[in-house]
């Protein structure tokens, strides 16, 4: 594989190992301090009711989201609660109706974390979910409810579960 190579949303994603038998999210509180899931989630569902653009902007700028200029949340969009501070999204981009975006999976020996980027006047569709490790490149669109697990280049439309790329005629 050469530097110019593309790699997939794995090759970002930092493995955590967990002790003993017991799956991975029983040891949430030793992954993150419990006071501050609390308060991102405080901050999360007030961003998720407000119809205020730049509430929802300071209110996520607060637990760590990068936000650009311009960008938009949607009504009920969800960052990631464990790790909002490995969210980055670009100027003007907009975030959909009910879309989330996470930046942890739990499973059952180990947990995983990778941070997310959202492009410049990129598009996430209502519904949707991005997973962590993910890179949306700028002008790209994800469908509502599509379930976005790899890449997507700038100015590609994506659409399905899992979310693959349009054809011209189908957009």
């Amino acid at each position: 594989m050469t530097d110019d190579a593309p790699t997939s949303r794995h090759d970002r994603i930092t493995r955590h190992p967990t002790p003993g038998t017991q799956n991975s999210l029983r040891h949430w509180t030793s992954a993150r301090n419990p006071l501050r899931v609390m308060l991102n989630y405080t901050f999360i569902v007030l961003a998720r009711i407000s119809p205020s653009l730049r509430l929802k902007n300071l209110l996520l700028r607060a637990i760590g989201v990068t936000i650009g200029t311009g960008v938009s949340w949607g009504l009920e969009s969800t960052p990631d609660v464990f790790w909002p501070d490995l969210i980055t999204v670009d100027d003007h981009a907009i975030i959909g109706y009910n879309a989330t975006i996470l930046c942890h999976e739990f499973l059952q020996h180990e947990y995983r974390t990778g941070e997310v980027h959202i492009g410049k006047r990129a598009m996430i569709g209502a519904g949707a979910i991005v997973l962590p490790g993910v890179t949306i490149g700028d002008g790209a669109q994800v469908a509502a409810n599509s379930l976005v697990t790899r890449d997507v280049p700038a100015g590609v439309t994506v659409a399905g579960v899992p979310a693959t790329e349009m054809d011209a005629d189908d957009s």
